[in-house]
């Protein structure tokens, strides 16, 4: 079962439980049931002539376990954090605050959710720049009403403790190789939202990257796009120094056709717009490489 498919069953899960909950719940609405003795000392008197529903508030919260315990149970660790901020998005609408209706655009969205989340949080602070980054890019990639809703369901993710090593292998079973690389490209456009690239950020997406299978040249090759060393531009074409030209070439050409926006392009305009940028380092790595060596 697809994540896009899990929230649709956390989300009619979670509403069943409401509406049970809420055929059980008193009137509330100051009157007296028949056999409710006049000036009782229940539930029912708070002094003022008032009803006080004591039972909604002890139910107040219980909708995010329920749709914790839902999405477990039908998409892992990715599906309980999901259902976890579902079902607090559903808490607050009782309150006045904002409510999530559901998406259906596909397991890489719910996948960035919890991985942006994973990586706003590694370095013990979130930041306004990332939010915005991460803002942008759902409302770009979704529209605005969407991307409003997606980015009050990262608000509740960022909540919540991440098991890393489950939510990245899950994500790693049930992604393609080429998206891989493009969420790791994705989430180090988060870390250098803020201008900076904080350690525990860089160790974070190398952590994701690994349980996700991604390999190490591969991570090193899109470190290296963001965070430039003296070699930059041979760790992006994943080779030594000491190739030779032919080797060089041999090289772009692999890298080009491993990067090539079309491998995403089911994602979206927007992602596939990310990758054409990642595409784009690649071929600029191979012209610093033939300026340096005085190429043809």
């Amino acid at each position: 079962m697809g994540i896009g498919e899990i929230i649709v069953v956390v989300i009619i899960g979670i509403v069943l439980y409401a509406v049970f909950s809420m055929r059980k719940k008193p009137e509330g609405n100051g009157a007296k049931p028949d056999n409710q003795p006049s000036g009782g000392q229940g539930n029912t008197g708070n002094g003022s002539g008032n009803t006080v529903n004591n039972g909604g508030q002890r139910k107040s919260g219980y909708a995010k376990w329920v749709g914790g315990g839902l999405g477990w149970v039908f998409g892992g660790p990715i599906g309980a954090i999901l259902g976890v901020a579902l079902g607090s998005m559903l808490d607050g609408a009782n309150t006045g605050q904002s409510s999530y209706r559901g998406t259906q655009r596909g397991d890489f969205a719910m996948s960035l959710l919890v991985l942006s989340a994973a990586v706003m949080k590694a370095d013990q602070k979130i930041v306004k720049s990332e939010l915005e980054f991460v803002r942008s890019f759902f409302i770009s990639q979704f529209g605005l009403d969407e991307g409003n809703r997606l980015i009050s369901m990262l608000q509740e993710i960022l909540k919540q403790d991440i098991n890393i090593r489950e939510v990245s292998v899950q994500v790693g079973q049930f992604t393609d190789y080429p998206v891989k690389l493009q969420l790791v490209n994705y989430l180090f456009g988060i870390a250098a939202a803020d201008g900076q690239y904080h350690s525990d950020e860089v160790d974070m997406i190398s952590t994701i990257a690994g349980f996700m299978g991604v390999s190490s040249a591969d991570f090193t090759s899109i470190k290296a796009m963001f965070v430039k060393s003296t070699g930059w531009a041979y760790d992006v074409l994943e080779i030594a120094s000491s190739a030779t030209d032919e080797d060089v070439k041999r090289a772009y050409r692999e890298m080009a056709k491993k990067h090539h926006p079309d491998k995403v392009s089911h994602l979206g305009e927007d992602i596939r717009k990310s990758a054409t940028e990642k595409f784009q380092k690649v071929s600029a790595a191979y012209e610093e490489i033939k300026k340096q060596r005085g190429m043809n």
